[in-house]
């Protein structure tokens, strides 16, 4: 594992003071150097610090938790004996979410390890890999998936251009994995639908993590006269498409899953001002609770390399807690039930649900974008004055969120 910075060697250091006592052993999985490394690193740190507040405030019935991290270099092969590794460790939930490959050899690994071992099963929570087929044709009793996938995402951003009459041209570009070919698939439906006098006028993918500069890319989508852009791109890959945006002096507005990626913002600094747009679980200038600002500026305070992004990363272990809680145990499978149809309070308005169905989370969904610290927003990101703030219109319940699925649940006796 590749430790970058100081703050990210204390949030490792908390685990390893936590850990002889620990209980309940919890494994994340997911790029911890490289140029995802970030990416991994900003969720770590958000497990690590839930289960810090867990433990502290008495665990979960009496036992502490203990997040270790195993950096799988976003590669699925590498993931699965980083998978070994940590049930050779005791794991007995695993958290993963950067890149939808990896969740998919995960999923079918956790499956293939509950069937050969009954009485020792691994609880699979997935807190970022988003494409849909996870919680549909694909859908396991033994994951659970606390993001909007591709679908409810791609839904929410097509509602907001169906009210743009100024699109008429979307250039769509993204990674060349099975999850940037659902975000391409899900546009041109829902665009064809919501929009049909919307042109396509480009719709690219390109490798993932290989493109070290995007100028190429931005030629293509200023050429093709595109007044929008949608791109799943996250990471690294979404840093890098906004500074070559932000060189090219274009102004075209992109619609985004991860625009709030580690240095995008930063990139555009004022050009992401109405131009630069996310669709997010949470955004940390809505209106919430003194206790809920409190920890975002404890985050910040903590891991100052990072911002408090990943919400859903706490969400999930607070739904984690009350699980257990109501089963009255630890053990996996205890928990995989009663996280089914459970609801807890979200700290940005609504409720979470972890729909039974499918194991897919419900929950309120926003758009935003950037705007300077002051004009509606009191936290700024990537360490300039710039940071979310929700557009006009842009607050979509869980009911309008949510979307159907084709999953048909077989579940333990």
């Amino acid at each position: 594992m590749s430790i970058k910075t100081a703050a990210f060697a204390a949030a490792v250091s908390v685990v390893a003071v936590t850990a002889a006592q620990a209980d309940i052993k919890m494994a994340f999985i997911d790029p911890l150097s490289g140029p995802f490394g970030p990416s991994g690193e900003a969720a770590y740190t958000s497990f690590i610090l839930e289960a810090e507040k867990i433990n502290a405030a008495g665990g979960v019935n009496g036992e502490m938790i203990e997040v270790t991290g195993y950096d799988n270099k976003i590669n699925p092969k590498e993931s699965l004996v980083q998978f070994q590794k940590a049930i050779d460790d005791g794991a007995r939930y695993i958290f993963q979410g950067n890149g939808s490959s990896v969740a998919a050899a995960l999923i079918e690994a956790v499956n293939k390890h509950n069937k050969r071992n009954p009485g020792d099963e691994v609880v699979f929570f997935n807190y970022a890999a988003v494409t849909p087929a996870f919680t549909n044709e694909a859908c396991s009793f033994y994951h659970f998936r606390f993001d909007a996938h591709v679908d409810m995402k791609m839904a929410a951003i097509t509602d907001y251009i169906k009210g743009q009459e100024g699109i008429k041209k979307v250039y769509l570009i993204g990674q060349d994995y099975v999850f940037g070919q659902a975000v391409a698939a899900a546009a041109e439906s829902m665009i064809k639908e919501k929009r049909p006098d919307i042109e396509i006028v480009g719709n690219e993918l390109h490798p993932l993590g290989k493109v070290k500069d995007f100028t190429p890319y931005i030629q293509k989508i200023i050429s093709s006269g595109a007044d929008a852009v949608i791109t799943g791109n996250w990471g690294a890959d979404m840093q890098l498409l906004m500074k070559a945006a932000a060189e090219s002096g274009s102004d075209i507005p992109y619609l985004t899953f991860y625009g709030g990626s580690k240095g995008a913002v930063a990139a555009l600094a004022d050009g992401a001002i109405d131009r630069l747009y996310q669709v997010t679980e949470a955004i940390t200038n809505l209106e919430t609770s003194d206790e809920q600002n409190a920890l975002v500026e404890e985050y910040k305070e903590r891991f100052p390399d990072y911002d408090y992004y990943y919400h859903r990363a706490f969400n999930a272990m607070r739904m984690f807690k009350a699980a257990a809680e109501k089963a009255g145990s630890v053990d996996p499978i205890p928990v995989a039930k009663a996280l089914e149809g459970l609801t807890i309070d979200e700290a940005y308005g609504g409720q979470v649900t972890m729909r039974a169905e499918d194991h897919q989370a419900q929950q309120n969904l926003y758009i935003s974008t950037v705007a300077k610290v002051g004009d509606g927003v009191t936290y700024g990101v990537d360490n300039v004055d710039y940071g979310w703030k929700l557009v006009e219109g842009g607050s979509i319940d869980a009911a309008s969120a949510e979307q159907p699925t084709t999953c048909e649940m077989e579940r333990p006796e």
